[in-house]
């Protein structure tokens, strides 16, 4: 008999004690699922300083920024699934057809059962609370994987789980890549993924071998578009904000800028500015700014500071910023222009502080570009035409969308989150994120006085008539 791995058998443990769980209580009530969702607040409040020094220290991440990105939306997103927890459960009825006289439909929401999270490093704490909440509110157990690039954040969310639940109901396990390859192994009912591409094909692999349910959150380059109408100042600004929060590691930041050639110069000038308020007017100034976060590790700098040469060398030019510092983790807020639409820092999702900005001469032109590649998780318009922002929007396809701001679109719990084609599939957040982890399941209730025994064998002439009836009339 060859023995299994440790973290195999670690985690099939875990998996076999939820699947026990789920039998045991396959439907909780409103009031058990509102209970979890009150202890995990709890225990987030009462360590909401330690998140913030172990994001600290894993990034140097501002304490304002881990309030503002990570613990604040967290808690945002427990209380609209509290709040309207009720209503979400409650069986939706639909209409019947006068076919089925009689009958009454409706669809009920039920708990897919255990359920597997593989969360990235990027956002650490929010892209494991967000969609945990989410399998709570559904009513499933859960197996949480984080990064193993982020050990202090970890820490901190393992006291967290162990404090507001028992293992049954939700376990968060640690490990390498064998135990993520050990949860991959195991039959859960779901699995949803926040990753990178390569990695999510793997994860759906997965999940086919054992017919479940898939939700990835992937990424891809993420284009902002600004015409020669937009308002150049906001867009800087916003553009700015979102490209170089979390020092541009987030899915949804700006990847590119395609520009009308018109404006160009005053949006590099103008982004330049923005620059210069948020984090400092000099390039010293920035590099000791508490207020940028620095890359993940040494891995991610070396990417990056080999894509930004080969670029820079094949014929991209520094607008501001390409300051390199290895041994804190830190790139400069960088803005290139005269930037090739194949060079190659346009080959794949960037993931640092580097900004590209590429002029178009007609907006057939970057529609054209952005319909060329894979389809992004957003994708950002910028004009004071709602004419202009319409054709945008109808000319293009993203997982989501902002008009004249980025990413703020995932601070509204009534709006879906996902990606479509190679950005991802499925979506979260509010009510979405309860469906995704929910069972939508179809009841039709039949009374004693139906119309179907007359369409039953044996086949005769009233058969027939009763068919051209309803062909006629129904």
């Amino acid at each position: 008999m060859i023995a299994q791995p440790t973290a195999a058998l670690d985690v099939r443990a875990r998996f076999d004690e939820q699947r026990r769980g789920y039998l045991a209580e396959s439907y909780p009530s409103a009031a058990t699922r509102i209970a979890r969702l009150n202890a995990l607040e709890r225990a987030i409040r009462r360590r909401r300083g330690e998140i913030a020094s172990a994001l600290g220290a894993d990034f140097r991440k501002a304490p304002e920024e881990v309030e503002i990105s990570e613990i604040r939306p967290t808690l945002d997103e427990l209380g609209f699934a509290r709040k309207r927890l009720v209503r979400w459960m409650r069986p939706r009825r639909v209409p019947t057809p006068p076919i089925l006289f009689g009958a009454a439909s409706e669809v009920r929401y039920e708990p897919k059962g255990v359920v597997l999270i593989l969360a990235p490093w990027n956002y650490p704490f929010y892209l494991v609370m967000a969609p945990l909440i989410a399998a709570i509110a559904a009513g499933d157990r859960a197996i949480v994987r984080p990064s193993e690039k982020v050990p202090h954040v970890r820490e901190v969310m393992a006291a967290i789980v162990a404090e507001a639940f028992a293992p049954a109901e939700v376990a968060l396990v640690g490990g390498e890549v064998d135990t993520a390859e050990a949860l991959l192994a195991l039959p859960f009912d779901h699995f949803f993924f926040t990753g990178s591409a390569r990695v999510g094909k793997h994860v759906m692999h997965a999940a086919a071998e054992h017919l479940a349910s898939v939700t990835l959150e992937l990424g891809g380059k993420s284009p902002a578009i600004v015409e020669a109408d937009a308002d150049l100042t906001l867009a800087a600004r916003r553009i700015a904000w979102g490209k170089f929060l979390n020092d541009g590691q987030t899915c949804v930041a700006p990847d590119y800028v395609l520009v009308h050639q018109r404006v160009a110069r005053p949006f590099i000038e103008r982004m330049g500015a923005s620059v210069a308020g948020m984090f400092g007017p000099t390039e010293d100034a920035r590099a000791a700014s508490s207020d940028l976060t620095r890359l993940v590790d040494v891995a991610a700098f070396d990417r990056l500071a080999e894509v930004l040469a080969q670029t820079t060398s094949s014929g991209a030019r520094l607008e501001l910023g390409g300051r390199l510092e290895r041994t804190t983790r830190y790139i400069a807020p960088t803005v290139l222009s005269d930037v090739a639409y194949d060079a190659p820092i346009m080959r794949e999702e960037i993931f640092g502080p580097i900004l590209p900005v590429l002029p178009y001469d007609s907006l057939d032109a970057a529609l054209a570009f952005v319909r060329s590649r894979p389809k992004p998780l957003a994708l950002y318009a910028f004009s004071r035409s709602h004419r202009s922002a319409e054709r945008i929007l109808a000319a293009t396809s993203a997982g989501g969308s902002a008009v004249n701001d980025v990413v703020m679109h995932l601070a509204n719990p009534y709006l879906p989150f996902g990606g479509v084609g190679a950005s991802g599939m499925g979506s979260y957040h509010g009510e979405y994120g309860f469906r995704t982890f929910s069972h939508e399941r179809a009841v039709l209730r039949q009374t004693p006085f139906s119309l179907a025994p007359l369409l039953y064998p044996p086949y005769t002439r009233r058969t027939r008539r009763m068919l051209a009836v309803i062909d006629r009339f129904l």
